[in-house]
């Protein structure tokens, strides 16, 4: 359904970006943003849905200034490999990759107002993104790995944020949740009974009830901002 394009960050840097259109006129645009693992089949199935749900929607590749083309599974080798990409790209000088993320909002606004969604790592992206960066209208972060520690729980939203974690993630315990709730009080906040990574249909961790009722809320949430 979509293909990759070249974006262009603030200091020249060329990024990749899987772009999906929807069938008709734009309802608004989504930027996805990836996992640990590459915008791979998964990110791109997703950004597929929300152009099937009417949506212009762009993934932009947020490995690319450490290393091009990263398309991971889930197997353990390939966790240990995000994990270390990951590393790489928080360890960039500020603003690091956050102007490839404001390069594909930049690109995704032919589509309308804009809204960001993230997955894990793409998850605490998509809340720094929320706090910092400018032409956004929404942002839905899934189960963002670090979103809830003190630092980051400190930042300050500029736009509506509907935030989905679950109760059994050792990633994220609980008890951070809660008090990124109490911290947070125009944040909403859905916890659901399932393990990290809940949406991702790649991996051992899916749970098909967890994701559907996620996506519809996410969905519901950007029909009330984007439309």
């Amino acid at each position: 359904m979509g293909q990759f394009i070249n974006l262009k960050a603030a200091d020249g840097f060329s990024v990749p970006a899987y772009v999906a259109q929807p069938a008709g006129k734009a309802r608004g645009a989504i930027v996805v943003v990836q996992e640990i693992f590459g915008v791979n089949s998964h990110i791109r199935s997703v950004a597929d849905g929300y152009a099937a749900a009417g949506y212009l929607a762009v993934a932009p590749a947020t490995f690319e200034r450490v290393k091009p083309g990263v398309e991971l599974g889930y197997t353990e080798a390939d966790m240990n490999a995000g994990f270390g990409l990951k590393t790489a790209v928080e360890a960039l000088p500020a603003p690091g990759v956050m102007q490839d993320l404001q390069a594909a909002i930049d690109y995704a606004a032919s589509g309308g107002k804009v809204g960001i969604v993230g997955y894990c790592w793409g998850g605490l992206l998509t809340w720094r993104a929320a706090c910092s960066l400018k032409g956004l209208a929404a942002a839905a972060p899934y189960y963002g790995g670090g979103m809830t520690a003190e630092a980051e729980a400190a930042r300050q939203p500029r736009v509506p944020v509907l935030a989905h974690f679950g109760d059994q993630d050792h990633w994220i315990p609980l008890d951070t949740v809660e008090a990124f709730k109490k911290g947070q009080p125009g944040v909403q906040v859905h916890v659901y009974n399932a393990n990290h990574g809940f949406n991702c249909d790649q991996r051992g961790s899916y749970n098909a009830a967890a994701a559907k009722l996620a996506r519809e809320r996410t969905l519901a949430f950007f029909g009330q901002h984007l439309g």
